[in-house]
């Protein structure tokens, strides 16, 4: 079986995000992808205090100036597609209150007919958690537990209650619900975050860094499911962040996904062979405008799918 494709919708600063992002949703659930996907970046601080990652000394990207908010790119698209699924790839949860997270995505996905994905991850910017406010830092792994139940107690049968450390929902009619029950998927980069995964959501959605290096990964993050005695398979769409260049990339340095076409599809078919469900695709970092944008996605997929994926 074929693994589904999905690609990432225009959000960085040189789209026109009211214009673009239905445009591009349109014209790739054309060409066929499966899924579009949004990411967060809530801001860009100037100067940088801490690197990408946490990373000391490793420079902020220059396209996290002005990326869209991922909820409002993912209405933008709702109405612009009819069939592909409309993903969070991911969302930065805990800068977001648990009540109101929980009925947004609730209501993005009654509006696509049940086609939403919450992509969850923790995030490690800490100017993003001081702007947020919700709480600080490092509690970020407490309120994530706590809007993913929070979630599942407002996407359930009213009358909703719930009462947690940030949340207290008296018995209350909350609507509308989803159309279906809305798959959690989570970053879960290390073995706290992986224990959760299991015993919590319904998937995985790692950053592409090496087929070999993600291939270790999923195998450690089955042994945990089997340990911990889960029984329902976990879902996996893998995040392939890809760097394009129309000249073939030949340096000896070259990262997962950088170069042309041929050298980006060739790792997407290596990490296929992980036997990941899903990979997704964002290429709007590459191109300088939507139409570059959507002539490189058709290239990528028509490519990928000639090749077997």
């Amino acid at each position: 079986m074929a693994t589904l494709l999905g690609l990432g919708l225009p959000q960085n600063k040189q789209y026109d995000i009211g214009r673009d992002v239905p445009d591009v949703a349109h014209a790739a659930e054309e060409m066929g992808y499966d899924s579009l996907w949004v990411y967060e970046r809530a801001l860009f601080p100037e100067p940088a205090a801490q690197g990408l990652y946490g990373i000391e000394g490793m420079p902020w990207p220059d396209s996290y100036r002005g990326v869209a908010h991922p909820l409002v790119t993912l209405a933008l698209a709702v109405s612009a597609t009819r069939r592909v699924r409309l993903g969070t790839g991911v969302l930065v949860a805990p800068l977001h209150g648990p009540f109101q997270l929980a009925k947004a995505f609730a209501s993005l996905d009654a509006a696509s007919g049940g086609r939403i994905v919450a992509g969850l991850g923790t995030g490690w910017s800490l100017d993003e958690y001081a702007a947020a406010g919700v709480r600080p830092f490092e509690e970020r792994g407490r309120v994530m537990d706590e809007i993913i139940d929070v979630c599942r107690a407002v996407w359930g049968p009213d009358p909703v209650s719930y009462e947690g450390g940030l949340t207290k929902i008296s018995p209350a009619v909350v609507a509308p619900k989803p159309a279906r029950p809305i798959p959690i998927l989570l970053a879960a980069t290390n073995r706290t975050a992986q224990q959760r995964l299991v015993e919590k959501a319904d998937g995985w959605l790692p950053v592409g860094l090496g087929a070999g290096r993600l291939a270790a990964q999923w195998r450690t993050l089955q042994d945990l499911a089997a340990e911990k005695g889960r029984v329902e398979p976990l879902q996996t769409v893998m995040r392939a962040n890809a760097v394009y260049t129309a000249r073939a990339y030949d340096g000896p340095d070259r990262g997962p996904f950088q170069g042309n076409v041929d050298q980006i599809v060739e790792d997407l078919a290596a990490h296929a062979e992980v036997g990941f469900d899903e990979i997704l695709v964002d290429l709007q970092g590459s191109a300088r405008d939507a139409q570059e944008l959507k002539d490189l996605a058709a290239n990528v997929y028509t490519t990928a799918r000639a090749a077997g994926i």
